[in-house]
Order: C-alpha cells, then structure tokens, then sequence
C-alpha cells in the first residue's frame, strides 16, 4: 500500500476541500459527478479544519437486537489503525436494519482510536458524545447525533464500503472539512496538489477582475 509523505499532508491541509474537489474532476480517471459524499454527511466539528488521512475502513451494526456481542472486529480496526503508518480516517458503514438509529462512535472509542493514530470518522450513521470528543480534537462526520450506542457491533475492517455515495477502500486518501467529504486514490495525490494550485490560482485571477473596474457582463459572458 502507498502512504502519503509528511509533505504531501502539509501540502493537502492547506487546501480546502471544495478546491480538491475541482481537481480531482481535471482527471480522466473520475466522473466530475463522483468522488465526493453528499449533503448527508455532515461536518460535526467545522472549526476544527481540514481533515486529511488515509481510510481504514470497517462496517458495523448496532441496531440488531440480540446479536452476540462481540469486540473482534473492533480490535481488528485499531490494529489496522496502529499498523498505518499515517494519519487514519475511519470509514464506517451502517448496515444495521434501523439506520436512523446507529451510534457508531462515542468519546470512549474516539479516545482509543485517537490514541492509535485516528484523527476521525466518516460514517453514515450516528454518533454521540460531540463536546468530549470535540474537546479530544477527534473529527467526526456523520448523518447525525444518537443519544444510545444500542447493541455494539464493528462486523468487518479493511473491506470496501460505500458510504455518503462514494466507494471507500483502504488506504484511499480523504479530504474533507466543513463543505464535505472527498474521496481519492492514492496514484492521484500528486495531480491533485498540483492541479489545486491551478484552480486556486484561476480563482483569484478571477475574483480580482470581477471585483476590479474592468469588469464588465459582456465581457464575463464573451469567456473574459
């Protein structure tokens, strides 16, 4: 598996993520309509920034009633976690049968993930405890807030998921921040710097004009 480089983090978190998400669509190698998760996946902690890491992914299941109950699968992801040698994201699906009802993360499991290298989650289910671990700097996104952790359930790590749209494998890269969550594989890491750049650099050549006394609708409809 390929890793992201101390400088290929930097780099990324100075980026924010609606930026990355232009320049992943100046690549061939995805839909503009694909990559990034959807308005239900909602950014618990925005002032807490960007979020860059690499996905450990898992599935879980905390709705089920009377199933054993079981921490393997738990203990599965935060040896995954450990073993990354960069900062980790989970990538949780509920595929319980009552998905409004799924707590997946607290501040006890925030707390031990973050201690083995998770810097936060994505999931499409609930989570709960948002000042304690907010307070512990553990990002969290999620559909929203469940009161009860309900019957715990981590089924499998390191399997591919799709949450919020997007299909998750291990090890993909995840930006994401206040606007959202974005998806990408690790052989597009360095286009995406690069191109971001671009698209930062368009942008502001761009608002300085609308904003200048040169500017004008003919003009902006003529393509400038």
């Amino acid at each position: 598996m390929k890793y992201l480089t101390e400088d290929q983090i930097r780099e990324l978190k100075a980026i924010d993520t609606p930026t990355v998400a232009n320049a992943v669509e100046t690549h061939d190698a995805r839909l503009n309509t694909e990559g990034f998760m959807g308005w239900n996946i909602k950014c618990q902690f925005p002032d807490l920034g960007v979020m860059v890491g690499q996905a450990v992914t898992a599935t879980l299941n905390t709705t089920t009633t009377g199933k054993e109950k079981s921490r393997s699968g738990w203990h599965d992801c935060l040896r995954s976690i450990d073993a990354m040698p960069v900062p980790a994201v989970i990538v949780a699906k509920d595929i319980g049968p009552r998905p409004h009802h799924g707590c997946h993360f607290g501040d006890g499991m925030a707390t031990v993930a973050k201690k083995v290298g998770a810097i936060g989650l994505v999931t499409d289910g609930g989570v709960r405890d948002v000042e304690t671990v907010h307070e512990i700097g553990f990002q969290m996104f999620s559909v929203g807030l469940v009161p009860a952790h309900g019957n715990f359930g981590l089924d499998e790590t390191n399997v591919p998921v799709e949450v919020g749209g997007v299909l998750v494998n291990v090890g993909d890269v995840v930006h994401a921040d206040m606007n959202g969550v974005v998806v990408f594989p690790m052989d597009l890491v360095d286009h995406v710097i690069a191109e971001a750049k671009k698209v930062t650099a368009r942008e502001s050549e761009m608002m300085d004009w609308v904003n200048s006394d040169e500017f004008s609708l003919d003009k902006f409809i003529e393509g400038k």
